[in-house]
């Protein structure tokens, strides 16, 4: 039986334990759910009051002397080091919804005479909400695909336009294999969408070297950008500039100032961003991120397999629940899900009881174990919370 002791000693050895200072922990509270919303790095407050004072004083000139204007782009960068993309693909703009329409659209214009979408069984639901609109706008139809299963090339045919894809799923946490899904897909002639909303920031990814089309994510769950914070896309330099923005907005036009009747697209990826954007938001995102400056995603991802395993070392041991992730570490992200037939009852009580994690219907418990902050005594602590709750 693994002891809290023993727990306690993996702390120590943990290259990552003082990354817990870069955030703000609540007291008496066990958190498991950065995979829905992070926690607050401490340098938020303070660049809160920054750019506060920016617009009391600057106003106007913020947009130029304060670096607004440029932020999206500066912001795209910062956070294409993290998925492996190299500068100029990537921009902070809109939500993770609207990115996805963008793009899924600006993909489909790509591949002329194709008008079917597939999406993955199970898929997020916005995901498939927006798959289903766009191809009904391009005079088509979505198909399901298993995540796991068939080879893609018997869902993917010459009608297909686009493949929408989760690389971590949000209720089990599998992995999707990135590379060889989009080399398929590839193989088939089509084009492919990910969502990287429950990976980016905790697996390594190479969307360069992977050669994956678009990518959209949010910038709230691991990446800590704070709740409602912009989300971001990436488009790939084969592709930029071929594909349009269906959402063009006059700060995406290749010379804003000018006021011109027609759109004529920025060079690059400025091109798809619509309109103004949340400059108070994206302020406070660039000081989460500071909070990965020197952060090593291979540690970060070592540091994931071993919270999660433990966790689920735990539950076998002393609970006896279903473990719906999987337990092959590789093909599991930072998240466990359990299955309890009460699991909003559940649910409820373990807050109550000072560990946050939360449910998916209709019987799904899921933890997040975010590895900047998660400790593994922490782990150990909520399966005693659970094992006590689950004893009532």
């Amino acid at each position: 039986m693994i002891t809290r002791e023993q727990a306690g000693a993996l702390d120590l050895d943990d290259p990552l334990a003082e990354m817990t200072d870069r955030f703000v922990v609540p007291d008496g509270l066990v958190y498991l759910d950065g995979n829905s919303l992070g926690l607050m790095p401490r340098g938020v407050p303070e660049r809160s009051e920054q750019v506060i004072a920016q617009w009391s004083q600057r106003l106007i000139r913020g947009w130029m002397e304060e670096g607004w204007w440029e932020l999206p782009l500066r912001l795209g960068d910062r956070i294409g080091r993290l998925i492996g993309a190299a500068p100029g693909q990537v921009v902070v703009c809109d939500t993770t919804t609207v990115n996805l329409y963008k793009v899924l659209l600006a993909a489909a214009a790509l591949s002329p005479g194709r008008t079917h979408i597939v999406i993955e069984e199970g898929a997020f639901p916005t995901d498939r909400y927006i798959a289903e609109a766009v191809a009904r706008r391009i005079g088509g139809r979505t198909r399901v695909m298993p995540r796991s299963g068939p080879s893609v090339d018997l869902f993917v045919d010459e009608d297909v336009a686009v493949v929408v894809m989760n690389h971590v799923d949000f209720r089990t946490a599998e992995i999707a294999d990135m590379s060889l899904v989009t080399a398929a897909v590839h193989e088939s002639g089509a084009l492919v969408v990910w969502d990287l909303s429950h990976s980016a920031g905790v697996l390594p990814i190479s969307l360069d070297l992977w050669d994956v089309d678009f990518a959209v994510g949010c910038t709230y769950k691991y990446l800590n950008g704070g709740p409602g914070a912009p989300a971001y896309l990436y488009v790939n330099a084969a592709h930029l500039e071929r594909a349009t923005n269906p959402i063009p907005g006059w700060i995406g036009h290749a010379d804003p100032f000018l006021m011109e009747e027609d759109y004529r697209p920025a060079p690059g990826i400025r091109r798809f961003i619509t309109g103004t954007q949340p400059i108070v938001s994206m302020s406070l995102l660039a000081a989460a991120l500071d909070a990965y400056e020197g952060v090593d995603i291979g540690r970060v991802r070592a540091k994931s397999i071993a919270l999660t395993g433990l966790f689920i070392d735990l539950v076998d041991q002393r609970l006896g629940l279903e473990v719906a992730s999987p337990r092959d570490p590789e093909r599991r992200g930072s998240q466990v899900s359990l299955r309890h037939p009460d699991a909003p009852g559940v649910y409820d009580r373990l807050v109550a009881a000072g560990l946050q994690g939360d449910v998916r219907p209709p019987d799904l418990l899921r933890f997040g174990f975010a590895p900047l902050y998660v400790s593994f005594s922490d782990v150990w602590d909520a399966v005693d919370i659970l094992d006590s709750v689950l004893g009532e």
